[in-house]
This record gives structure tokens, C-alpha cells and sequence, in this order.
């Protein structure tokens, strides 16, 4: 499980880009619902999906994750 910081970053970052969890998710490949896991802290991203949420954030790994 992940930290509970970790999705209220995610929805922090995507809130202020003032996209929908469905707009994040197509702009980094992965389901509107995986969205809403990882900003519940229900789901950890895969690796390649942090690597493509930092991008999209323009951040690195670290910084979105740990």
C-alpha cells in the first residue's frame, strides 16, 4: 500500500492542471478507474506508469513517490 500522501499528490498535481481523472489517464495510458485507485490509495502504480506520471507532472519518480 502506498503512502497516503502519494494520491493526494496525484490529485493535488492533477487538480491544478485542472484535468479530470479521465483526462490524466489518457494522457498516461492507463484506465479513468486507476486513476481514482491511486489517488484512494487503493493501487500502486506500476513502474512504467510512475515514470510516465512524473513526466506528464514534470517531476521525477522520487519526488511524485517517495
Amino acid at each position: 500500500m502506498m503512502n497516503n500522501k502519494i494520491g493526494k499528490k496525484i490529485m493535488k498535481l492533477r487538480l491544478k492542471m485542472n484535468l479530470s481523472q479521465r483526462q490524466l489517464a489518457e494522457r498516461v495510458g492507463v484506465s479513468a478507474s486507476a486513476i481514482a485507485m491511486y489517488e484512494a490509495n487503493e493501487r500502486v502504480p506500476r513502474d512504467e506508469v510512475k515514470v510516465r506520471l512524473a513526466h506528464f507532472f514534470d517531476t521525477s519518480v522520487q519526488s511524485l513517490f517517495f
